[in-house]
């Protein structure tokens, strides 16, 4: 696959480690992916785009969502200044991660998480109505509210108008609300942010984002060992490949009956 290097120097978060406060035996440092974390001394993350894959329960989203609480973002999503809450769902592994920060800090940031988005959409619509005087917020993010347009659409104006130069993005599975298409155009708007020196990071199960030139993928193995793959070798890309290739095969095994 083509290799682009890019231009930005956006490697804010250098790395992270797990504190040894930890409890091991609870959750959710009992998942094999924390207890790796724990071994390892520690998770590099280059500059640029990293995406996170691995099967469901893995712990994809919750090292994602545990890194953004210790950058400071609301575990509900949104960007820094986000400090609403509905119902808390987050693990407390984010208060156990320690990060250590590069030289930069990052310009602008913001916390996706797909299943929540439509609480930072109110929390948005609700700070635009409080009489502040400052600017309205949705101004940022396309001037239409998330809740007038579908998942999909107010997400790509997420990442087209309020994602900027040198922030720091943290998304997790963004292909919840994307078609095929609406994927390609996330993938070609991650590659402009890189190039503009922006770091981020996503958990994802879609090839398309895994196929963007230049991005690090870091697969977590049935053990919770967490390493660096390329992309045909990455588990989504594998699977969407073979069944697309015989899906009469992979329905046979599927349905049939022991």
């Amino acid at each position: 696959m083509r290799n682009v290097r890019f231009g930005g120097p956006g490697g804010f978060i250098r790395e992270v480690r797990l504190a040894n406060t930890a409890v091991a035996d609870e959750y959710p440092f009992a998942l094999p992916v924390v207890r790796w974390l724990g071994g390892s001394g520690g998770l590099a993350l280059p500059p640029g785009v990293t995406f996170l894959v691995g099967e469901n329960g893995a712990g994809k989203s919750t090292l994602l969502e545990a890194i953004a609480v210790a950058a400071g973002f609301n575990p509900e999503g949104g960007s820094r200044n986000f400090r609403f809450a509905t119902r808390a769902s987050e693990s407390s592994l984010g208060d156990h991660l320690v990060l250590r920060w590069g030289v930069t800090k990052p310009r602008t940031g913001f916390f996706l998480r797909a299943e929540s988005y439509y609480n930072v959409a109110s929390e948005i619509e609700r700070l635009d109505s409080t009489p502040d005087g400052g600017p309205p917020l949705l101004t940022a993010y396309g001037g239409v509210s998330a809740h007038e347009r579908s998942h999909g659409e107010s997400f790509l104006d997420l990442v087209t108008h309020r994602f900027g130069p040198n922030g720091l993005y943290l998304l997790d599975e963004p292909e919840a609300a994307l078609s095929v298409r609406g994927c390609m155009a996330v993938l070609a708007r991650l590659a402009e942010l890189a190039d503009r020196g922006c770091q981020i990071l996503v958990a994802t199960h879609s090839p398309i984002l895994l196929a963007l030139p230049g991005a690090t993928i870091c697969e977590i193995a049935d053990d919770g060992h967490l390493g660096r793959v390329d992309f045909d070798d990455a588990l989504p890309v594998r699977l969407t490949r073979g069944f697309l290739s015989n899906p009469d095969r992979f329905l046979r095994h599927l349905f049939t009956e022991d």
